[in-house]
């Protein structure tokens, strides 16, 4: 039995193929990017709809299938951008229909959570889930997903790129900004706030100082140390709180290496096991949609009922699966 997954609730629209048994037969996408600029969500549509057919086809030449091999269409239902996220369900309801095949929307956020479980092999961790718009500390815990802290603004993903777009490297920032933190430490603020953490005061900050004539390389390293120590902050807090040895981080920014080194260090010191999803699976793509639809099987829906849902938090879902 095999799941296809896709993926389009912001910047990248993605295809991935999965057995049942869980292993990844394709995983393929396309990331809109740009020079300046963000993300406007009406260029996302027309960026997902121009690609889509063209990432289907290689997805199925990655596996050496045919869609007649396929046997259930997963999409990202939740949380996230509403006209990109059309893209994908009208995408999913067009296949189903054509082939004759049951549909199950899934929640982006727990997709993330549960490949990071098939891939790293972590067996019950807290999970620091750090993307583009999420930053949040989550744990399952009494039969469902529960956030023990979260962003109380901007993603740490947003603020990068916010940050990045500003003094004009383009979009996505996150990477850029890593590539050029090998200055010296700028004092920006420190947003811990019980468990929560804020990043709107470090970004206002950091973009003053550029203007100040601070480098680029001196507010990109501090960006990193102060927002990536908070996060480390939260993350052993929540772990001695709910008792767990393991820390998994998930997301988009757990391609950041300087990011996993801190966590690696706080986990040793712990006694603690740490995972980082790798770069392949770190950020959004099609695999984790179909994984998490292969473990929501029973959820199925006809085409006709399929919807979205862009507001849904991750601790409002059911957890019908575990």
């Amino acid at each position: 039995m095999i799941c296809l997954g896709i993926e389009s609730t912001a910047h990248t629209f993605g295809i991935g193929i999965v057995s049942f048994e869980g292993k990844i037969l394709a995983n393929e996408k396309s990331a809109f990017t740009t020079e300046k600029g963000g993300m406007i969500p009406s260029d996302l549509s027309k960026h997902h709809e121009s690609v889509k057919d063209v990432v289907l086809a290689k997805a199925l030449k990655s596996a050496n299938l045919s869609m007649k091999d396929i046997n259930l269409i997963s999409f990202s239902a939740a949380p996230g951008m509403a006209p990109p996220m059309m893209v994908g369900l009208r995408f999913a309801k067009e296949l189903a229909k054509k082939y004759n095949l049951f549909l199950v929307g899934v929640n982006h956020s727990i997709s993330h959570l549960s490949i990071g479980d098939l891939i790293t092999g972590a067996k019950d961790p807290v999970y620091l889930y750090v993307s583009g718009p999420n930053t949040q500390v989550v744990a399952f815990a009494g039969g469902r997903f529960r956030v023990f802290g979260e962003t109380l603004d901007l993603g740490l993903g947003n603020m990068l790129d916010k940050f990045a777009r500003e003094i004009g490297l383009g979009f996505p920032g996150g990477p850029k900004v890593e590539q050029l933190a090998h200055g010296k430490y700028v004092e920006l603020p420190y947003g811990v706030k019980g468990m929560d953490v804020s990043f709107a005061g470090m970004l206002t900050k950091a973009l003053r100082l550029f203007k100040q004539g601070v480098s680029k390389e001196d507010l990109c390293f501090s960006l990193q140390e102060t927002s990536f120590a908070m996060l480390a902050e939260v993350a052993e807090r929540a772990m001695a709180h709910v008792d767990k040895k393991e820390l998994l981080l998930i997301g988009g920014v757990a391609a950041n290496k300087r990011l996993c080194q801190m966590l690696e260090i706080m986990c040793k010191e712990r006694n603690a096991g740490f995972f980082a999803v790798p770069l392949e699976f770190s950020g959004d793509q099609g695999a984790m949609i179909a994984w998490q639809g292969v473990l929501q099987k029973n959820d199925v829906v006809n085409p006709e009922k399929a919807d979205i849902r862009p507001y849904e938090r991750i601790d409002e879902v059911e957890v019908t699966w575990a």
